[in-house]
């Protein structure tokens, strides 16, 4: 026999896309999807055989979810539903009840369900924080020197302290936390996304933080390997960092997008993120700023090594499909490497130097992706 998966958060993007994906894979029985809303869009019926699809409308803070676990002989859990943002409230306190006294009804019910053999939870990196005295690069064995102190960061810690208590007193229960660096791509519905998707970008005059992305098409086949037995020579249990190889700049970011920014002093900025909250033009968290501010890398050695993935998208390749998705901007960049093409030209080789060099002190590519790489030849 198959097994049974239960998903959480199946209303948003990513948890569709996972519930899809995981009704082709060989050894599913069936696919049961948990969320407070019915999805926008349905979960898409892949073609071919695949495995039969029930959703439930719940709030993970009742305790019904137990019913549907037992009625469902459920096997394997996989929670998504913690998140920064909730589904038809803006509410903090709403969201905060629903990330972690729902993660805590659900852990009570899979602890009560003796058939519940295997546990996945997407967390994210944002339990480390970010703050001027972190290491350049976070572990998972990292403990933060300045945790964060409030909104979804803190939310998901504490879901990770309840989900280690659980894993303490269920220890016949396989348990995987994953800690996911922004989930950008096409279909990407997340803060930091709406922020990128700003005409003009506002950003802290003096910082250029470093930024980490992991692709939601690597981000969906994650899921499914945590989900599953591990591959041979592979361990698929306790907490990994999930993320592209490499990083950028947040400046680097703004010149793909074609989006001028906005260089404010600290407090300006915590103004306007406070105004964009109220006005709901955009959610940008206290910790999105700082996030902004300072920045975050992670090490994901323990991705490839142990757990036997690596992921598809580097940093900046899912940054630039999330990029082709999103439209240009204002300042389109090959515009801009056709600027600096016609000033090249115009100066001379000497000219051409130092545009060059300007060019790349300021992280703009000299010569934009799609375009051969000319080398120089001196003048004989």
């Amino acid at each position: 026999m198959g097994v049974v998966v239960l998903v959480t958060g199946v209303a948003r993007h990513l948890g569709a896309r996972f519930a899809a994906e995981l009704r082709r894979r060989p050894g599913v029985d069936r696919v049961v999807g948990v969320d407070v809303q019915p999805p926008r869009l349905p979960v898409e019926e892949p073609y071919g055989p695949v495995a039969p699809y029930s959703f439930h409308q719940l709030d993970l803070r009742r305790p019904a979810v137990s019913r549907v676990i037992a009625e469902h002989r459920v096997d394997t859990v996989v929670h998504l539903s913690v998140s920064a943002t909730g589904l038809g409230s803006t509410n903090r306190s709403a969201v905060k009840e629903s990330n972690v006294i729902g993660t805590m009804q659900l852990l009570g019910a899979c602890q009560k369900a003796p058939g519940v053999r295997r546990l996945v939870v997407k967390s994210t990196t944002g339990v480390y924080g970010s703050a001027p005295r972190d290491p350049a690069v976070f572990s998972e064995r990292i403990q933060p020197k300045d945790p964060p102190g409030g909104g979804f960061a803190k939310d998901a810690a504490e879901v990770e302290g309840y989900v280690r208590g659980f894993a303490r007193r269920r220890p016949d229960v396989a348990v995987t936390v994953l800690r996911f660096a922004n989930i950008v791509g096409p279909g990407a519905d997340t803060p930091l996304s709406e922020y990128f998707a700003l005409p003009v970008l506002p950003t802290v005059l003096g910082y250029d933080p470093r930024l980490q992305f992991v692709h939601e098409d690597d981000a969906v086949a994650v899921l499914c390997r945590a989900a599953d037995e591990p591959v041979p020579g592979t361990v698929n249990t306790g907490t990994l960092n999930v993320a592209g190889e490499g990083v950028l700049l947040l400046s680097q970011c703004a010149r793909r997008l074609g989006r001028p920014t906005l260089p404010l002093l600290l407090p300006a900025v915590s103004w306007m993120a406070a105004l964009a909250r109220q006005t709901r033009l955009v959610d940008v968290s206290p910790e999105q700023l700082r996030l902004l501010t300072h920045g975050r890398v992670v090490d994901t050695t323990r991705l490839r090594e142990t757990f036997g993935y690596r992921p598809a998208f580097t940093t900046p390749e899912a940054f630039a499909d999330f990029a082709d998705a999103l439209g240009p901007g204002l300042l389109p960049p090959e515009r801009l490497a056709a600027v600096t093409d016609r000033l090249t030209a115009l100066l001379g080789p000497e000219g051409a130097a130092t545009t060059t060099g300007a060019a790349t002190a300021g992280n703009v590519p000299p010569n934009p992706p799609n375009r051969p790489h000319r080398p120089h030849r001196p003048r004989s």
